[in-house]
Protein backbone atom coordinates (compact mmCIF):
# COMPACT_ATOMS: atom_id res chain seq x y z
CA UNK A 1 0.00 0.00 0.00
CA UNK A 2 0.89 3.40 -0.45
CA UNK A 3 2.80 5.18 2.26
CA UNK A 4 2.99 8.87 2.84
CA UNK A 5 7.24 9.11 2.81
CA UNK A 6 7.26 12.43 3.77
CA UNK A 7 6.31 12.17 7.32
CA UNK A 8 8.77 8.87 7.84
CA UNK A 9 11.17 9.37 10.50
CA UNK A 10 14.77 9.35 9.71
CA UNK A 11 17.04 7.04 12.41
CA UNK A 12 18.35 10.03 15.11
CA UNK A 13 14.71 10.72 14.93
CA UNK A 14 13.95 6.75 16.07
CA UNK A 15 16.67 7.34 18.40
CA UNK A 16 15.17 10.12 20.12
CA UNK A 17 11.98 8.68 21.08
CA UNK A 18 13.72 5.96 23.77
CA UNK A 19 15.09 9.85 25.34
CA UNK A 20 12.37 10.84 27.07
CA UNK A 21 13.20 12.45 30.03
CA UNK A 22 13.49 10.28 33.20
CA UNK A 23 9.96 11.85 34.40
CA UNK A 24 8.48 9.79 31.16
CA UNK A 25 10.30 7.32 30.78
CA UNK A 26 11.76 3.98 31.91
CA UNK A 27 9.11 1.57 33.84
CA UNK A 28 6.37 4.33 33.67
CA UNK A 29 3.17 4.08 32.12
CA UNK A 30 1.59 5.84 28.79
CA UNK A 31 -2.09 5.54 29.24
CA UNK A 32 -3.26 5.28 25.68
CA UNK A 33 -7.23 5.88 25.93
CA UNK A 34 -9.46 4.33 23.15
CA UNK A 35 -12.77 5.65 23.01
CA UNK A 36 -14.50 2.62 21.86
CA UNK A 37 -15.21 -0.38 22.93
CA UNK A 38 -12.79 -3.59 22.48
CA UNK A 39 -12.83 -5.38 18.87
CA UNK A 40 -13.23 -2.11 16.96
CA UNK A 41 -11.12 -0.56 14.17
CA UNK A 42 -9.56 1.77 16.84
CA UNK A 43 -8.89 -0.85 19.38
CA UNK A 44 -7.20 -2.73 16.61
CA UNK A 45 -4.96 -0.30 15.17
CA UNK A 46 -3.38 0.77 18.87
CA UNK A 47 -3.08 -2.57 20.44
CA UNK A 48 -1.06 -3.52 17.09
CA UNK A 49 1.44 -0.22 17.80
CA UNK A 50 1.07 0.14 21.70
CA UNK A 51 4.65 -3.04 22.70
CA UNK A 52 6.26 -1.80 20.20
CA UNK A 53 5.87 1.91 20.91
CA UNK A 54 6.47 1.41 24.66
CA UNK A 55 9.76 -0.41 23.82
CA UNK A 56 10.98 2.59 22.05
CA UNK A 57 10.01 4.96 24.81
CA UNK A 58 11.16 2.80 27.06
CA UNK A 59 7.68 3.01 29.24
CA UNK A 60 5.06 0.25 29.36
CA UNK A 61 1.61 1.21 26.99
CA UNK A 62 -1.11 0.49 28.47
CA UNK A 63 -4.60 0.64 26.22
CA UNK A 64 -7.53 2.11 28.09
CA UNK A 65 -10.98 1.31 26.22
CA UNK A 66 -13.51 3.78 27.48
CA UNK A 67 -16.10 3.77 24.98
CA UNK A 68 -19.60 5.29 24.47
CA UNK A 69 -20.90 8.33 23.86
CA UNK A 70 -19.85 8.40 20.09
CA UNK A 71 -16.51 8.55 21.47
CA UNK A 72 -17.28 11.38 23.89
CA UNK A 73 -16.64 9.21 27.00
CA UNK A 74 -12.88 8.60 26.53
CA UNK A 75 -11.71 11.59 24.55
CA UNK A 76 -12.96 13.70 27.53
CA UNK A 77 -10.96 11.82 29.62
CA UNK A 78 -8.20 12.24 27.92
CA UNK A 79 -9.26 16.17 27.51
CA UNK A 80 -8.94 16.18 31.27
CA UNK A 81 -5.75 14.25 32.30
CA UNK A 82 -2.47 16.14 33.26
CA UNK A 83 -0.54 17.37 30.26
CA UNK A 84 2.94 15.72 30.95
CA UNK A 85 3.15 13.33 28.36
CA UNK A 86 1.25 10.15 30.51
CA UNK A 87 -1.81 9.99 28.39
CA UNK A 88 -2.32 10.10 24.98
CA UNK A 89 -5.82 9.24 22.76
CA UNK A 90 -6.13 7.55 19.58
CA UNK A 91 -8.56 9.54 18.28
CA UNK A 92 -10.32 9.32 14.64
CA UNK A 93 -12.18 11.54 12.13
CA UNK A 94 -15.57 11.54 15.05
CA UNK A 95 -13.87 12.13 17.93
CA UNK A 96 -11.81 15.01 17.00
CA UNK A 97 -13.98 16.54 13.67
CA UNK A 98 -17.42 15.50 13.16
CA UNK A 99 -18.36 15.58 16.74
CA UNK A 100 -17.90 19.69 16.68
CA UNK A 101 -20.80 19.98 14.57
CA UNK A 102 -22.91 17.07 15.42
CA UNK A 103 -22.51 16.44 19.24
CA UNK A 104 -25.05 18.69 21.63
CA UNK A 105 -22.91 20.28 24.37
CA UNK A 106 -19.35 18.41 23.74
CA UNK A 107 -17.36 18.85 26.87
CA UNK A 108 -13.96 19.77 25.18
CA UNK A 109 -13.10 21.08 21.90
CA UNK A 110 -11.81 18.92 18.88
CA UNK A 111 -9.02 21.41 18.58
CA UNK A 112 -8.20 23.35 21.82
CA UNK A 113 -8.35 21.12 24.04
CA UNK A 114 -5.57 18.88 22.28
CA UNK A 115 -2.23 18.74 20.54
CA UNK A 116 -1.97 16.63 17.42
CA UNK A 117 0.84 14.14 17.62
CA UNK A 118 0.40 11.99 14.75
CA UNK A 119 -1.81 10.56 11.76
CA UNK A 120 -0.88 6.90 11.97
CA UNK A 121 -3.51 5.05 9.18
CA UNK A 122 -6.40 5.97 6.90
CA UNK A 123 -9.12 2.92 6.09
CA UNK A 124 -11.63 2.36 3.64
CA UNK A 125 -15.40 2.05 4.46
CA UNK A 126 -17.62 -1.22 2.76
CA UNK A 127 -20.92 -2.14 2.90
CA UNK A 128 -21.60 -5.70 3.86
CA UNK A 129 -24.92 -7.27 4.63
CA UNK A 130 -25.42 -10.57 6.55
CA UNK A 131 -24.26 -13.66 4.42
CA UNK A 132 -27.93 -14.63 3.88
CA UNK A 133 -29.00 -11.59 2.64
CA UNK A 134 -30.72 -11.15 -0.62
CA UNK A 135 -28.65 -8.72 -1.72
CA UNK A 136 -26.00 -9.59 -3.81
CA UNK A 137 -25.00 -6.11 -4.73
CA UNK A 138 -25.38 -2.36 -4.04
CA UNK A 139 -28.27 -2.53 -6.57
CA UNK A 140 -30.02 -5.25 -4.97
CA UNK A 141 -29.55 -3.48 -1.17
CA UNK A 142 -31.33 -0.06 -3.02
CA UNK A 143 -34.52 -2.45 -4.30
CA UNK A 144 -34.81 -3.61 -0.79
CA UNK A 145 -35.30 -0.28 0.43
CA UNK A 146 -37.55 1.23 -1.94
CA UNK A 147 -41.20 0.33 -3.17
CA UNK A 148 -42.36 -0.51 0.05
CA UNK A 149 -39.79 -2.48 0.99
CA UNK A 150 -37.65 -0.98 4.67
CA UNK A 151 -34.38 -1.81 5.29
CA UNK A 152 -32.25 -1.25 8.60
CA UNK A 153 -29.12 -0.60 8.68
CA UNK A 154 -26.31 -0.04 11.87
CA UNK A 155 -23.81 2.32 12.74
CA UNK A 156 -20.84 2.17 15.06
CA UNK A 157 -21.92 5.46 17.36
CA UNK A 158 -24.49 7.89 16.55
CA UNK A 159 -23.29 10.79 14.38
CA UNK A 160 -20.24 8.12 13.19
CA UNK A 161 -19.00 8.22 9.73
CA UNK A 162 -20.41 4.72 9.61
CA UNK A 163 -23.67 6.88 10.25
CA UNK A 164 -23.16 9.69 8.34
CA UNK A 165 -22.16 7.78 5.11
CA UNK A 166 -25.41 5.26 5.25
CA UNK A 167 -27.67 8.15 5.66
CA UNK A 168 -26.54 9.75 2.79
CA UNK A 169 -27.01 6.30 0.57
CA UNK A 170 -30.33 6.09 2.39
CA UNK A 171 -31.10 9.40 0.73
CA UNK A 172 -29.65 9.97 -2.46
CA UNK A 173 -31.15 6.61 -2.85
CA UNK A 174 -34.62 7.04 -1.72
CA UNK A 175 -34.62 4.15 0.51
CA UNK A 176 -36.85 3.34 3.59
CA UNK A 177 -34.45 3.20 6.20
CA UNK A 178 -34.55 2.48 9.93
CA UNK A 179 -30.79 3.64 11.42
CA UNK A 180 -30.01 1.08 14.72
CA UNK A 181 -27.13 2.97 16.44
CA UNK A 182 -24.45 0.73 18.60
CA UNK A 183 -21.53 1.35 21.03
CA UNK A 184 -19.12 0.68 18.62
CA UNK A 185 -17.63 -1.26 15.66
CA UNK A 186 -18.00 -4.51 17.15
CA UNK A 187 -21.35 -4.97 18.74
CA UNK A 188 -22.51 -3.45 15.49
CA UNK A 189 -20.72 -6.17 13.36
CA UNK A 190 -21.65 -9.12 15.43
CA UNK A 191 -25.29 -7.87 14.80
CA UNK A 192 -24.86 -7.77 11.00
CA UNK A 193 -23.67 -11.29 11.03
CA UNK A 194 -26.63 -12.02 12.89
CA UNK A 195 -29.16 -10.61 10.36
CA UNK A 196 -30.52 -8.03 13.21
CA UNK A 197 -30.23 -5.47 10.40
CA UNK A 198 -29.79 -5.27 6.88
CA UNK A 199 -26.90 -3.71 6.56
CA UNK A 200 -23.45 -1.76 7.92
CA UNK A 201 -21.43 1.02 6.44
CA UNK A 202 -18.03 -0.38 8.19
CA UNK A 203 -14.68 0.42 8.26
CA UNK A 204 -12.91 -1.99 6.29
CA UNK A 205 -10.38 -3.58 9.11
CA UNK A 206 -13.50 -4.42 11.32
CA UNK A 207 -14.83 -6.89 8.68
CA UNK A 208 -12.24 -8.12 6.25
CA UNK A 209 -11.93 -11.54 7.87
CA UNK A 210 -15.71 -12.17 8.84
CA UNK A 211 -15.83 -11.23 4.48
CA UNK A 212 -13.15 -13.46 4.16
CA UNK A 213 -14.67 -16.02 6.31
CA UNK A 214 -18.06 -15.93 4.43
CA UNK A 215 -19.91 -14.91 7.78
CA UNK A 216 -20.26 -11.47 5.95
CA UNK A 217 -20.84 -10.30 2.21
CA UNK A 218 -18.99 -7.29 0.64
CA UNK A 219 -21.20 -5.17 -1.58
CA UNK A 220 -18.45 -2.69 -2.33
CA UNK A 221 -15.34 -0.25 -1.05
CA UNK A 222 -14.61 3.06 -0.66
CA UNK A 223 -11.34 2.44 -2.78
CA UNK A 224 -9.92 4.30 -5.33
CA UNK A 225 -9.27 0.75 -7.24
CA UNK A 226 -9.85 -2.90 -6.36
CA UNK A 227 -8.59 -4.29 -3.06
CA UNK A 228 -5.46 -6.80 -3.32
CA UNK A 229 -7.40 -10.10 -2.40
CA UNK A 230 -10.60 -9.42 -2.81
CA UNK A 231 -10.89 -9.20 -7.20
CA UNK A 232 -14.72 -9.22 -6.66
CA UNK A 233 -15.34 -6.95 -4.35
CA UNK A 234 -16.36 -3.25 -6.76
CA UNK A 235 -15.34 0.12 -5.85
CA UNK A 236 -18.32 2.01 -4.86
CA UNK A 237 -17.61 3.88 -8.47
CA UNK A 238 -18.18 1.11 -9.84
CA UNK A 239 -21.15 -0.08 -7.45
CA UNK A 240 -22.68 3.26 -9.02
CA UNK A 241 -22.49 4.82 -5.39
CA UNK A 242 -19.30 7.01 -5.50
CA UNK A 243 -20.54 9.38 -3.73
CA UNK A 244 -19.66 6.61 -0.59
CA UNK A 245 -16.07 7.31 -0.89
CA UNK A 246 -15.37 8.70 2.50
CA UNK A 247 -12.45 7.38 4.74
CA UNK A 248 -11.93 7.17 8.16
CA UNK A 249 -8.42 8.38 10.06
CA UNK A 250 -6.77 7.91 13.15
CA UNK A 251 -4.18 9.57 15.17
CA UNK A 252 -3.33 10.54 18.12
CA UNK A 253 -3.92 13.54 20.53
CA UNK A 254 -2.20 14.87 23.72
CA UNK A 255 -3.88 16.92 26.24
CA UNK A 256 -2.94 20.37 25.73
CA UNK A 257 -0.44 22.02 27.55
CA UNK A 258 1.69 18.75 27.04
CA UNK A 259 5.21 20.14 26.01
CA UNK A 260 6.33 20.48 22.29
CA UNK A 261 9.41 17.94 23.26
CA UNK A 262 7.21 15.10 24.70
CA UNK A 263 4.91 15.62 21.64
CA UNK A 264 7.96 15.06 19.53
CA UNK A 265 8.95 12.23 21.12
CA UNK A 266 5.85 9.93 21.43
CA UNK A 267 5.05 10.84 17.58
CA UNK A 268 8.44 9.55 17.16
CA UNK A 269 7.73 6.62 19.18
CA UNK A 270 4.81 5.68 17.20
CA UNK A 271 5.21 6.42 14.08
CA UNK A 272 8.58 3.96 13.92
CA UNK A 273 6.14 1.61 15.01
CA UNK A 274 4.57 1.99 12.55
CA UNK A 275 7.24 1.83 9.76
CA UNK A 276 8.75 -1.03 11.28
CA UNK A 277 8.60 -3.89 8.90
CA UNK A 278 6.88 -6.57 11.01
CA UNK A 279 3.95 -3.93 12.50
CA UNK A 280 3.60 -2.72 9.11
CA UNK A 281 2.83 -6.27 7.73
CA UNK A 282 0.15 -6.50 10.85
CA UNK A 283 -1.51 -3.19 10.37
CA UNK A 284 -1.87 -3.36 6.47
CA UNK A 285 -3.33 -7.34 6.58
CA UNK A 286 -6.00 -5.84 9.37
CA UNK A 287 -7.02 -3.57 6.06
CA UNK A 288 -5.36 -0.31 7.28
CA UNK A 289 -3.60 2.09 4.98
CA UNK A 290 -0.69 3.67 6.50
CA UNK A 291 -0.57 7.01 6.50
CA UNK A 292 1.99 9.11 8.57
CA UNK A 293 2.05 12.51 9.18
CA UNK A 294 4.14 14.44 11.93
CA UNK A 295 2.60 16.75 14.29
CA UNK A 296 2.75 19.55 12.24
CA UNK A 297 1.52 18.21 9.07
CA UNK A 298 -1.39 16.59 11.59
CA UNK A 299 -2.52 19.78 12.60
CA UNK A 300 -2.93 21.06 9.33
CA UNK A 301 -4.49 17.86 7.98
CA UNK A 302 -7.29 18.21 11.17
CA UNK A 303 -8.35 21.47 10.33
CA UNK A 304 -9.06 20.74 7.06
CA UNK A 305 -11.18 17.84 8.08
CA UNK A 306 -13.11 19.48 10.63
CA UNK A 307 -14.26 21.76 8.21
CA UNK A 308 -15.18 19.18 5.55
CA UNK A 309 -17.24 17.49 8.38
CA UNK A 310 -18.80 20.78 9.02
CA UNK A 311 -20.16 20.42 5.65
CA UNK A 312 -21.32 17.22 5.98
CA UNK A 313 -23.27 17.87 9.12
CA UNK A 314 -24.95 20.16 7.53
CA UNK A 315 -26.14 17.95 4.62
CA UNK A 316 -27.15 15.24 6.25
CA UNK A 317 -28.90 17.13 9.50
CA UNK A 318 -27.55 14.26 11.77
CA UNK A 319 -26.97 15.69 15.20
CA UNK A 320 -26.54 13.44 18.60
CA UNK A 321 -27.12 13.90 22.02
CA UNK A 322 -23.74 14.37 24.32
Amino acid sequence: MRIARRALLSAPALAAAALLPSAHAQGQVLRLIVPAPPGGSTDILARSLAERAGALLGMIVTVDNRGGAGGIIGTEAAARAPADGSTVVLGHNQTHASNQWMARNLPYHVIDSFVPVARLATVHHATVVPANSRARDMAGLIAMGRNGGRVSYASSQAGSASHVIAETFVRREGMDAVHVPYRGGGPATQDTVAGVVDFFVSTWPQVVNLVREGRLRALSIGAPARIEGFPDLPTVAEAGVPYMAVDAWFGLFAPRGTPASVVERLAAAFLGALQEAENARRVEAAGFNRAPLSPAEFAAFQRTEVERWREMAELTGIRMES
